[in-house]
C-alpha cells in the first residue's frame, strides 16, 4: 500500500484455452516460474466470478523467479483454462480498439533476445524499435503470444527500471497496458481515487510508433503509468490513441473469456480502499472471504472508468 491507496498488483489474470500451451510459452521463452497449480473446478473463483465452479478446469501461478525458490511479489500471471471457453478478448480487434492489450515484459540486450526468438521461430509485428521520449529511451518489441494476447518486450535504458531477471534475461509482468478514450478521466481514478503514483507519462507520434504499434499515418498517443516507483513490476498503463476511434471491447474482458482480464492487489486491509472508494461515490461488489490459488481473504471488486476490473483481497 502507498498513501493509503494501492501499488504494485500482485497478478494479473489471463483466461487461456490450453494451461500447458500457455505454461510452454511463458516458460521456455522467457524463463518464467511456474509457482503453483490447481486441477479442478474452483468454487471459490466461480463466485467471485459468477460462473459454475466447472467451468474452470486447471490454473497455474507463473512470475518472474527472484531467487532460489522464490518469485516476484508483483507483476505474476495467473493462468485460468476454462472448459468451455469464451472467443478472446482481442480476437479480430484492431490496434487502437479500448480492451486490455498488452503484458509487457522487461529484458536487457534487445538485439540479442530479439535474435534468440527470432531464431527459435517467433514472429514480430515490426523488428524491434527504439524511441526516445524526454531523458527517456526504449527498445520496443510486439509479438503474438497465446489466445490472442499481445506481448511486447522493452527494454528501458536508463535508471529506475533495476528489477530480477530469469535466466533467459526477462522480468514480468511489468506494465500491463490498458487503452482508454479518454486518458484524464481514467488519470483521476487511478492516482486521485485509487492512490497510486504517477510513474511515467509520455506522449509519442511520428513514424516509429505508428509502425511499432500499427497506427495509420498521424495517429498518436499519449500514456501514462501508474504503480509503486520502488518496484518497476506490477504497473499499469493507460493509452489514449489520437486521431483514431476504437472499439470498446471492455465488456467481453470476463470469464470464461480468453485473453487479459482483469488484475488482482493484495493489501493487508481493505478499509482504506473502501474509504477512497465511498469518497469519490464509485460502486464496488463485496464478495467475502475468497480461497484462491493465490492466497485466501475477503475481496472487493469495481471497475475503472474505462471498464477495466479491478480486484482487491485482503490478506487473512
Amino acid at each position: 500500500m502507498s498513501k493509503s491507496g494501492l501499488g504494485a498488483f500482485s497478478h494479473v489474470t489471463v483466461g487461456v484455452a490450453r494451461l500447458d500451451r500457455a505454461l510452454g510459452f511463458w516458460k521456455d521463452n522467457f524463463g518464467l516460474m511456474v509457482c503453483d497449480m490447481r486441477e479442478g473446478p474452483d468454487a471459490g473463483l466461480g463466485r467471485l466470478w459468477g460462473i459454475e465452479p466447472d467451468m474452470i478446469s486447471r490454473q497455474a501461478i507463473v512470475a518472474t523467479p527472484a531467487g532460489p525458490a522464490r518469485r516476484a511479489t508483483a507483476g505474476a500471471m495467473h493462468l485460468v483454462e476454462f472448459s468451455r471457453p469464451l472467443p478472446a478478448v482481442r480476437q479480430g480487434a484492431r490496434p487502437f480498439d479500448l480492451l486490455p492489450k498488452n503484458l509487457d515484459l522487461y529484458t536487457t540486450d534487445m538485439p540479442a533476445r530479439y535474435a534468440e526468438l527470432e531464431a527459435a521461430g517467433h514472429r514480430f509485428r515490426t523488428r524491434w524499435a527504439e524511441m526516445h521520449a524526454g531523458r527517456h529511451r526504449f527498445r520496443e518489441v510486439q509479438m503474438p503470444a497465446h489466445d490472442e494476447i499481445n506481448a511486447v518486450l522493452i527494454e528501458a535504458i536508463g535508471p529506475g527500471y533495476d528489477t530480477a531477471m530469469s535466466a533467459k534475461g526477462y522480468a514480468g509482468i511489468g506494465p500491463l497496458v490498458t487503452i482508454v478514450p479518454d486518458i484524464g478521466i481514467e488519470t483521476v481514478f487511478w492516482r486521485d481515487v485509487l492512490g497510486m503514483d504517477t510513474t511515467l507519462e509520455l506522449e509519442l507520434s511520428g513514424p516509429v510508433i505508428e509502425q511499432t504499434v500499427g497506427l495509420p499515418p498521424g495517429a498518436a498517443l499519449r500514456l501514462r503509468v501508474f504503480g509503486d516507483p520502488a518496484e518497476v513490476l506490477g504497473r499499469i498503463e493507460i493509452i489514449e490513441y489520437q486521431q483514431v476511434h476504437g472499439e470498446n471491447r471492455y465488456p467481453r474482458a470476463r470469464p470464461p473469456a480468453t485473453g487479459i482480464l482483469h488484475a488482482n492487489w493484495q493489501v493487508p486491509d481493505l478499509e482504506p480502499i473502501r474509504a477512497r472508494l465511498r469518497e469519490a461515490n464509485l460502486p464496488h461488489a463485496e464478495h467475502g472471504t475468497v480461497g484462491a490459488l493465490y492466497g485466501s481473504g475477503p475481496v472487493l471488486s469495481f471497475f475503472s472508468p474505462a471498464g477495466f476490473r479491478v480486484e482487491v483481497q485482503g490478506r487473512n
